[in-house]
């Protein structure tokens, strides 16, 4: 995604996304009014009246990757003089609320749109809808399938992050590895590119002996604790363990834990919430790939100026917003930053 968090460790991408029944269009019409349930001064939302409306569309905000995402979105704009018209998704993967904010903002002729989709093919018939109408649309944090079905993606490139954590773990490997992998929906572009990334760093597929067994979560805590205990017995010499996120590496780590074997088993990760960084401090996340959320949405409305200014659309496809490797036990060959930077660049509530 995917991290799922709430005071804490709550929800997340891979950032999950995880069907969910929709809401009412008269829920999702109070959520989509201007800086909440309130009128909107002066003309129409769109800009009427000359000024610029955007539309902002996130996922469960009570995720802090995603509230991070929304608020520097908003504030990037804010600081431009533009209005900001907002929507977010009720629970993970609900496209069917997205889906009616983007009708919504159709409607009130917002002048582009930031999306960070539930889903990446749900909304592609929506978001066509609105560049036919020459609204510009880009993703932020993931991206629609195909990705050109947006106007551009502020995100990070996954692939690499995996990649990152995956020579790591190679270079951290014990004598005789055994990998576990504890994943997210793999048709998810988030978690399918961390695990492909994960595979590629490390210089094995899944098929290697080395990989012992995998498992699918839901990107939380919990989910991750009870694919650990199965995995673990299942596979009890597991010692090294790839984990979609870091509320999953935190709940693998109670499992680990729970059956003596704190210390033995290396975990890796990738999200670069404070929380998890915390994590790589306390010895519990042997390494993990931090993203930057808050460029996302910076860089996203940087792209909408340049085309409202004359008309430039942003680069098709994928700009990567960054990712840095965070471990206390630098390898060689393997770029990388301390826990202590981390926190000091970290995301959510420190």
């Amino acid at each position: 995604m995917r991290s799922m968090r709430s005071t804490g460790w709550a929800q997340s991408p891979a950032r999950t996304r995880i069907t969910a029944a929709a809401v009412t269009a008269a829920a999702v019409t109070c959520a989509l009014t201007l800086a909440g349930c309130g009128s909107n001064s002066g003309g129409g939302a769109g800009g009427s009246d000359g000024a610029v409306t955007l539309g902002i569309v996130e996922l469960n905000l009570s995720n802090p990757f995603f509230g991070t995402l929304e608020k520097a979105t908003e504030s990037a704009a804010k600081a431009k003089g533009w209005k900001v018209m907002k929507a977010e998704a009720k629970t993970p993967g609900d496209s069917a609320t997205q889906v009616t904010a983007v009708e919504n903002m159709i409607n009130n002729k917002v002048k582009a749109i930031v999306l960070n989709p539930a889903n990446p093919t749900a909304l592609v018939n929506v978001v066509k809808k609105a560049r036919d109408k020459g609204i510009l649309v880009v993703t932020v944090n993931t991206n629609l399938t195909p990705i050109d079905a947006a106007d551009g993606t502020f995100a990070t490139d996954n692939v690499a992050a995996g990649k990152l954590i995956g020579q790591w773990a190679a270079a951290s490997a014990p004598s005789s590895p055994r990998i576990g992998m504890l994943d997210f929906d793999l048709s998810d572009g988030a978690a399918g590119g961390r695990h492909n990334g994960f595979l590629e760093g490390y210089g094995i597929d899944v098929k290697s002996p080395l990989v012992a067994g995998t498992a699918l979560t839901k990107g939380t805590v919990d989910t991750g604790q009870s694919a650990m205990e199965n995995l673990l017995s299942a596979h009890p010499d597991i010692n090294t363990v790839y984990t979609i996120n870091e509320p999953t590496a935190h709940g693998a780590y109670t499992a680990i834990k729970n059956k003596g074997l704190a210390g033995k088993v290396s975990l890796v990760s990738v999200d670069g919430a404070c929380t998890g960084v915390e994590d790589v401090k306390a010895g519990i996340i042997g390494a993990t790939a931090m993203q930057f959320p808050s460029r996302m949405g910076q860089q996203a409305v940087e792209a909408v100026a340049a085309y409202l200014k004359d008309g430039t659309k942003p680069k098709s496809g994928l700009t990567d917003t960054g990712t840095v490797l965070i471990t206390d036990k630098p390898v060689a060959g393997v770029e990388s930053q301390t826990s202590a930077w981390g926190l000091e660049n970290c995301w959510g509530t420190k």
